[in-house]
């Protein structure tokens, strides 16, 4: 029929039907508007992509070889690590999945990379190797500014920021070097160690360098009169880390034997106390309060430390049978991470330890009873079974109390 065409009226066929049978197209005549509208709803739903998933930790990073050594950004989510290789990478880290990315790597090296350490104001990034150079990076791009050769006469192990123009650092050899980078020479240069210097720390003022050697002293030198003070006594077992505690009142040093040693600050001659972890070494600490310390150790495990009273809190986490060679605190103290040879880099909650009372770890643990778990991934990455866990810990706590009521662990108390 044309267009034009125009009807007087409609026919029997156009005719609407009735009120009490009309339906709209495509819809049950059964189902409700609100019904079909319902559908309508979860149809859209259904279309929409889910969002990102939001982790409490991000996800772990898998590296191509073993990593030496991690550091963080003063102020960005994002991390530099150095590897056996003598390849440094840096990512960005986040805890929407999925988000973690590979920022740049840089191959500067010739050998292992040992240390990594990033400038106070982000920009720069010092590293050391095997091979006895001292690398500056730009830490936007990864590019190499400038290098010491042969800036040690055997392989660098330690690196320390002392500040923006001053940096230590102790090799194989036992030799401590403190250099001024404004001029790229070396300002002290002394051998008092018989053995690797394994670790390096300042004192708030930066006055004060403490050194911690596979010789089992700690060494103490004064960079205002650039000159060594003494040696501490000799301890069992390697001396693997140093920290200042307590406000600057203690220091702690790791030994290869498991065990923490303790000295008061100015009585660097001797120790004030010892605390005997089962662990099969103390390689790395990491301070999280002035009282609260966390530990790595070759069996795997990172063990959070009260200080004085001595007591192991809990298990924060672990690397399952693998050495943990680094950890460190993100810039906002929420995540501890760690790197071991896994070749993962692994990310732990953290942000809960500053509120622990160590008065609530006082109570005497079984024989051969476990570490309390800290952080739901202490004991392993799937949610199901860490509930599991932390029900179960609830209940042994539960026994304790009634079996034990309020009796007190020895300050050298264990794990």
């Amino acid at each position: 029929m044309a267009a034009s065409t125009q009807h007087v009226g409609p026919t029997s066929e156009e005719t609407d039907p009735p009120e009490s049978i009309r339906t709209e197209p495509n819809k049950d005549p059964g189902t409700s508007e609100s019904e079909s509208e319902k559908l309508e709803d979860d149809a859209e739903e259904e279309e929409e992509p889910p969002g990102p998933k939001i982790r409490e930790t991000p996800q772990d990073i898998q590296l191509e070889a073993i990593a030496n050594t991690v550091a963080l950004h003063p102020s960005r989510d994002i991390l530099v690590c150095g590897d056996v290789d003598g390849d440094v990478y840096a990512f960005s880290y986040s805890c929407t999945e999925g988000e973690n990315r590979e920022l740049w790597s840089s191959g500067h090296h010739l050998k292992s990379c040992r240390q990594v350490r990033i400038s106070a104001d982000g920009l720069k990034l010092y590293s050391v190797s095997r091979d006895k150079a001292v690398h500056l990076l730009d830490m936007e791009r990864g590019q190499l500014v400038s290098r010491i050769r042969g800036a040690h006469g055997a392989p660098i192990n330690s690196l320390l920021l002392v500040d923006e123009n001053m940096l230590a650092t102790g090799d194989d050899g036992g030799t401590l070097k403190v250099w001024d980078m404004r001029k790229g020479t070396a300002i002290m240069d002394m051998k008092n160690h018989e053995d690797y210097i394994s670790d390096i720390t300042v004192d708030q003022n930066k006055r004060i360098l403490l050194t911690a050697s596979g010789d089992g002293t700690m060494g103490v030198f004064n960079l205002k009169r650039r000159r060594f003070e003494l040696l501490s006594e000799y301890q069992s077992g390697d001396l693997t880390s140093v920290a200042v505690m307590k406000r600057g009142k203690k220091v702690v040093c790791g030994s290869s034997e498991g065990t923490v040693y303790i000295f008061n600050w100015n009585g660097f001659g001797a120790t004030s106390d010892r605390f005997a972890l089962k662990a099969e070494s103390v390689d790395c600490i990491a301070p999280i309060t002035e009282n609260i310390m966390c530990t790595a150790s070759m069996d795997g495990y990172i063990r959070a430390i009260n200080l004085l009273p001595n007591r192991v809190i809990g298990c924060i986490g672990q690397h399952v049978g693998e050495p943990v060679e680094e950890i460190a605190k993100s810039w906002d103290s929420r995540f501890l991470v760690s790197c071991a040879h896994d070749q993962l880099i692994k990310f732990w909650d953290v942000s809960g330890l500053p509120k622990l009372s160590v008065d609530e770890y006082r109570k005497r643990k079984k024989k051969g009873g476990r570490m309390k778990s800290l952080t739901k991934k202490a004991l392993g990455d799937n949610d199901f079974f860490s509930g599991l866990v932390e029900e179960t810990e609830k209940k042994e706590e539960e026994e304790e109390e009634q079996e034990e009521g309020d009796d007190s662990d020895s300050d050298s108390g264990s794990d």
